[in-house]
Formats: structure tokens, sequence, C-alpha cells
């Protein structure tokens, strides 16, 4: 007789962490029903200072995604034609799409084998290489804290401050991380974050958040994500957008942020269960020195594609949920081809084929982490 099917490790549980916030997350959707402020409702101010107060920074200007979040940053520094973007290679497209929609050049940079944060030797290597063939102006440097890990702000603010860039922190997948016990939210000129729902802090649809410490770019954030509106509601000053975050959003935010911290421990407890279990199974990801990571992904690397592919066979034949965080380098998609100067960025070219993400959430529980990693042993090593 077949043995029964284990139960599956679903990659993200929002069902059990709806379950688990329960009474606080419905009294805060049934505030905003009772009172109908649907847009710009008071939970809308509520979160915006509560988040600022949670990660140091002076303003947080939240909005409807961490797409508009980095477009709205980079609308407001007037980034546009004949401006270079530099970016890293390896990350979600939205990074790369936002300086196109502005008429910019997004410039892509090579990653560090390890932690997959931005090298700063290959992006002064771009950046030379932009100076030198004269054809842009380097403008900005967006910093990516990939997977939940801070990228080397000390080392990209000191080159940006050398060529004169601004810098954007894409902190879409880190909120909740911290360098040197610093939150993120400060490290750059603006930092953007996502609340999409697969976030460490997510919302249930689409969001996002600016952080800065200047008045006059939370003035301009602010203004921006309202279609460019001035002091009154029908006196337009720029062109802007329709960027706000709705008062559902927020309040569903608020009760999430009640247990955040404790969230961010969870991950990392699971994340240090996957390091203990799978030291010399596969390449574990490079702790960022000073840092505690938010962990939105646990990204490991098999030595080969071919064996990459087996071990999320033995995974999905197992119950447990896994994914590929990102099968392509962005330079080698499709729809940034006609940007990309033919530069070789061999680690970013190299990671899609290798990496495999396993699952880590708050409501994973030990046993199911070493289920998880026993599996992915046995895969590997037979």
């Amino acid at each position: 007789m077949d043995a029964a099917p284990l139960p599956p490790i679903p990659f993200l549980d929002l069902k059990a962490q709806q379950a688990r916030l329960g009474p606080g997350l419905r009294a805060r959707l049934d505030a905003v029903l009772a009172h109908g402020q649907y847009i710009l409702g008071p939970e809308v101010a509520e979160l915006e200072a509560k988040l600022a107060t949670f990660c140091g920074a002076k303003h947080c200007v939240s909005v409807s995604s961490g797409t508009d979040a980095l477009q709205i940053a980079l609308m407001a520094e007037g980034v546009g034609r004949g401006d270079a973007v530099f970016l890293p290679a390896f990350t979600y497209t939205a990074t790369a799409e936002v300086p196109l929609l502005l008429g910019a050049t997004p410039v892509f940079v090579d990653v560090d084998p390890g932690s997959f944060q931005i090298d700063l030797v290959s992006l002064r290597a771009r950046i030379a290489q932009v100076k030198q063939a004269g054809k842009l102006t380097p403008r900005a440097v967006i910093g990516v804290d990939l997977f939940g890990q801070p990228a080397d702000w000390a080392g990209l603010r000191a080159i940006a401050a050398e060529h004169g860039l601004f810098t954007l922190d894409d902190c879409a997948q880190s909120f909740g991380a911290a360098q040197d016990g610093e939150r993120l939210g400060k490290a750059a000129d603006a930092t953007a974050t996502s609340f999409f729902p697969s976030k460490p802090l997510g919302a249930y649809g689409d969001g996002g958040a600016l952080f800065t410490q200047s008045d006059e770019r939370a003035a301009l954030y602010r203004s921006l994500r309202t279609h460019g509106e001035g002091a009154q509601r029908y006196e337009v000053l720029r062109i802007g957008m329709n960027g706000r975050l709705d008062t559902m959003q927020a309040a569903v935010l608020l009760a999430k942020l009640d247990v955040f911290e404790g969230e961010i421990a969870r991950r990392e407890a699971i994340a240090r269960i996957y390091d203990a279990e799978l030291a010399g199974v596969v390449e574990t990801p490079a702790r960022v020195p000073g840092a505690q990571s938010a962990w939105a992904v646990y990204s490991v690397l098999l030595p080969s594609a071919a064996r990459r592919d087996a071990a999320r066979a033995a995974l999905q034949a197992a119950n447990i949920g896994n994914a590929v965080y990102y099968p392509r380098a962005l330079h080698q998609q499709p729809a940034y081809a006609a940007c990309h100067d033919g530069t070789a960025l061999p680690v970013a070219e190299s990671l899609g084929a290798r990496i495999l993400a396993l699952p880590i959430h708050p409501d994973l529980s030990d046993e199911q982490a070493l289920r998880v990693a026993a599996t992915l042993r046995v895969a590997v090593t037979g």
C-alpha cells in the first residue's frame, strides 16, 4: 500500500498569517468601512508616521506600488532622456523599466556571487565606460537590497559622491532589514519599498512607500503621487500621476506592522536552520557583514542548471513549494536588449541557471524547515 503523501509546505502562506492576525486585522478593516474614507483616509497618515518611526526616517510618503515609488523618486529628480541610471543586472524588472519609462537609459551592473548585491568594482567600471563613451550623462545609481539583505550603502554613497549621482535605495524586498543596527530607510537620498503581498511587510494588494530625510523631496513626492497637485485640490503645479496608497491597504499594513518585528525574527530563525542543515550541501546565501536581513527570499545555489532542476523536481514531488528568482539577468531580457551596450556581466548571467529559492515565511515551523532541508539534501547528495 502506498504511503500517504506528506502535507504540502507552501512557498508563501498568507492564509496562515491572516488566521493568526485574526480580530486585529478585521477590526482595522471594519474601521475603514465605518468611516468610508477609502482614499487618503486617516489610516494612511497613521501608517506613514509609524513606518517612518520604525526605520528612523524623517518622512514617509505612501504610494500605490513599489514600482510607482521608484518612478516618483526619479521624476522628482528630473531624470529623463540622455541620463544614465546605474542598477544591478540581477533583480526584478521594475528597477530597470522605470528609467526607460522616463526616457533615461538603465546601465546594468554585475553583482556579487555570494550576496547577489550590486558589485562596486563593476559599478566603477560601468560609470567609467559611460563617461568615456560620452553619449549619456550619469545621473543616478539604484542599489537594490536583494532578497532581504542590504546593499553596500557606504560604498555606494562614496561612489555616488565622487560622480555627483542621486542615490535611490530599491528596498522593495528588504523593508525591516538593518545595517550596523540602523534600519534601511535613510541609507540613500531616497528609499523606495513595496508592500506587494509576498514581501516581508505585505498588503493584500499593491502598495509601496518612499522614505527621505529631505523636506523638499517629501513635498514633491506627495504632489507627484496626486497628479502634481499643489496646496489646493485643483491647483496643478507639475505633471504627476495617480499613485496614492488606498486606505484599505493602509489598514492591512497597520495590523501587520504590529507583529512585524516578531515576523522578521522568525524569518531569521528559519534562515539559521537552513544555514546549518545545508552547509556543505549547496551554496547558502553569503551574509552581508553587520547586516540583519529581512529574508524576503532564501536562495541557494546549485552546481549546475541540471542539478538545480533535479532539486526542484524533488521538492515538488515532496509537496514543497519553491521558486526561481530570477531565471535570466535583466540585460538578457528581450525588453532591454536595445538599451544594453553588450558588456558581459558574468555573475548575473550565471546565477539564473543555478539559483533556487526555498520557503521562508513567519508561519513556517521548525519541523517544516527541517523537512525542506532534508529533502533538498537527499536530492543533492543522494
